[in-house]
């Protein structure tokens, strides 16, 4: 059970490389906004498995993975508003009344 787990895992690793680095460079900035409201509804799944944790290490595993997601969104979100901020211009300088 634990090897098909970390097959899958690394699987998914390997795919996920692939799909990202095939993206390009000028579509990472709405591919990164759409990912970080997918992100959100991680964070909805991980609430659900810590809610319902009976055990101490599932737990322990689900609020880690919370907190995971939460700093994920969080990133995310102010990387998007970085980049986006590459493409507003400069604000140019009032210009002095003329009296």
């Amino acid at each position: 059970m634990v090897a098909a787990l970390l097959l899958f895992l690394v699987a998914a690793a390997i795919l996920g490389y692939r799909i990202i680095s095939a993206v390009p460079p000028m579509l990472h900035t709405p591919l990164m906004s759409g990912m970080n409201a997918l992100s959100g509804i991680t964070i909805l799944g991980t609430l659900a498995v810590f809610s319902t944790a009976t055990t101490a290490p599932l737990k322990a595993l689900a609020g880690t993975a919370l907190i995971l997601a939460m700093l994920n969104v969080a990133g995310g979100y102010w990387v998007t508003d970085r980049m986006l901020g590459f493409f507003k211009g400069k604000e140019s300088a009032p210009e002095k009344e003329k009296a």
